[in-house]
């Protein structure tokens, strides 16, 4: 029987997507070749996924699960601010079921999966929540990473509504980006003074000793970015000082152009400051 619940495990399949460079089937087109013979020979393989010998920007090609219309549909419900879009990321768990809770029933024993923006409330898997939720740093990254391995494949063609309903239009770059800019922001100063990562914890919102001190919280609140769980993960929460070093030295031109490669080409000084001036006047 499926499970019908709106989790973050529905949207991994996102995830599962590689782009090859074009050049590489040029200088070995004998690859090529090889690829249609066997995908020739397990049509069953390809009725569903993407077709990888489908041509994109640049010559590219793409491995990928989801073709372009099941990426839009997965896509329309993560960016959506009532299901998995938070101020500060994608949610681990849509926010639907806040008010429709899962319900699985087996005999007498009925089992629930809520929404549940913080804590967890039983003790299953030691009352860890990540699941439940709250946000999530490396899922968040991975996600980042594969709509920039999309972008650099359907290039500035494909643009989805982001947020869903809100009619303004992104690509997969912005849409990216957007999401590094909601990440960040639970680290940031708000117009109070305070920083989401804190929550109501006095302690370190005031204390000019603690204040600036931004520890990596291995999980975040669903709805207020507040900080949860264990307070020294810098191994997975530190993916943020990347993404944010990303989107700092790399244009959408960039990405386009270079492929992965962009990743490690940090653009002159003079364009980032172009970048961060479009940047503000968007938002203005």
């Amino acid at each position: 029987q499926r499970l019908k619940v709106r989790s973050m495990v529905g949207l991994l399949p996102l995830c599962a997507v590689t782009v090859f460079e074009g050049e590489l089937t040029r200088k070995y087109p004998e690859l090529g070749d090889q690829l249609r013979r066997f995908l020739a020979a397990r049509p069953e393989l390809t009725a569903f996924i993407h077709d990888p010998i489908q041509t994109g920007y640049g010559g590219r090609r793409m491995a990928a699960i989801l073709n372009e219309s099941k990426l839009r549909k997965v896509l329309s419900k993560m960016l959506d601010e009532n299901e998995f879009l938070s101020p500060y990321g994608i949610r681990a768990l849509s926010r639907y079921h806040a008010e429709h809770p899962y319900v699985f029933r087996i005999g007498a024993q009925e089992y629930r999966v809520s929404y549940l923006p913080a804590e967890s409330d039983t003790g299953m898997f030691g009352g860890n929540s990540n699941w439940r939720g709250p946000i999530w740093m490396p899922v968040n990254g991975l996600i980042i990473r594969a709509l920039l391995q999309y972008y650099t494949y359907y290039g500035n063609g494909f643009i989805v509504e982001c947020p869903t309903g809100s009619g303004q239009q992104m690509t997969l770059y912005q849409v990216a980006e957007e999401l590094t800019r909601r990440l960040t922001t639970i680290f940031l100063r708000e117009k109070d003074g305070h920083r989401p990562v804190y929550g109501g914890t006095k302690k370190f919102q005031e204390d000019p000793h603690w204040r600036d001190y931004i520890s990596f919280y291995e999980y975040f609140h669903g709805d207020n970015g507040a900080g949860l769980g264990a307070s020294h993960q810098t191994g997975w929460t530190g993916l943020i000082a990347g993404a944010m070093h990303l989107f700092a030295t790399t244009t959408p031109e960039q990405a386009l152009e270079l492929g992965k490669k962009a990743a490690f080409t940090e653009i002159p000084i003079s364009a980032r400051r172009d970048k961060a001036a479009a940047a503000t006047g968007s938002r203005g």
